[in-house]
């Protein structure tokens, strides 16, 4: 995915975040500069992050989250995940790595271990299909 568009998509995701932020807090009945106190920070920083203008830590939408009375999942209720489908490659792998991992014998996973090694050595990198 190119910069600008992976940008784009955060900025989108701190905007719903904001929104959401903001709409849970005016449901409360809470003003920004009551919930921003509750918070310690000035109610034009709240107003920032309302507005995904200013991006939060993970912390601080935990803080958000307490203050509000709701998980802090409640934040991306409406965002659509990317399809992040593994590549055959990468499920190879993960078999490979289950494999080693049901190997009772440590002297066997340790010789396995070493022979991945010694051919990933050997070999050129493997290419990914289209």
């Amino acid at each position: 995915m190119a910069e600008g568009r992976q940008g784009d998509r955060f900025g989108d995701i701190d905007r719903h975040v904001g929104e959401r932020i903001r709409e849970r807090r005016v449901l409360l009945g809470l003003t920004q500069e009551r919930l921003a106190t509750r918070l310690a920070v000035s109610y034009q920083q709240l107003h920032k992050y309302e507005s995904g203008e200013n991006r939060l830590s993970a912390g601080r939408l935990y803080q958000i989250a307490v203050e509000l009375n709701v998980p802090v999942a409640y934040f991306f209720d409406g965002i659509e995940a990317p399809d992040r489908r593994p590549s055959e490659r990468d499920r190879l792998v993960l078999q490979t790595a289950r494999a080693i991992a049901g190997i009772g014998d440590p002297e066997a996973q340790r010789i396995l271990a070493e022979l991945a090694r010694f051919l990933s050595a050997q070999a050129p990198a493997p290419r990914e299909r289209p």
